[in-house]
């Protein structure tokens, strides 16, 4: 039997070598800002919607969202389902705060280190590609082309 799939759309927030977590009310796991989108809305839709219900940032507008990528994995929160979720990376346009059903709000190294309350999909796919980012980025500054 195949495991029941939720889709959701989230948000790496990057900044000094970390990204942005969030655990959410009742919960152990830590994830990035996110959430199902509507019926008929788009995954970057979803995506700014939940980070202004979430986090309180306006995220919103042509291009303020780039593309990480579209990730299966085990869901943190629900046994025997699959995330599929779409990943952004945006610009952090303002300070973050808790709010709507996120209890708490953490920013933790790019490397994972020392955190054994991540999501499946962060540990797993997320960080791993947010560090490859990140090495590309820090190559292209070191060493630009001529």
């Amino acid at each position: 039997m195949t495991a029941q799939r939720i889709v959701v759309a989230a948000v790496a927030f990057v900044r000094g070598g970390q990204v942005l977590t969030v655990r959410k009310r009742g919960t152990t796991r830590f994830m990035l800002v996110g959430g199902k989108p509507e019926p008929g809305e788009s995954a970057y839709d979803a995506a700014v919607r939940e980070t202004r219900e979430e986090v309180g940032l306006d995220v919103g507008g042509p291009g303020a969202l780039s593309p990480l990528g579209v990730y299966l994995a085990p869901a943190a929160n629900e046994p025997g389902r699959e995330l599929h979720s779409t990943v952004f990376t945006a610009s952090l346009p303002g300070e973050p705060r808790a709010a709507a059903e996120i209890a708490e709000l953490r920013w933790m190294s790019l490397d994972g280190e020392g955190h054994d309350d991540l999501a499946p999909m962060l540990e797993h796919h997320v960080l791993p590609a947010l560090r490859a980012l990140e090495a590309s980025a820090t190559a292209v500054r070191t060493h630009p082309s001529s």
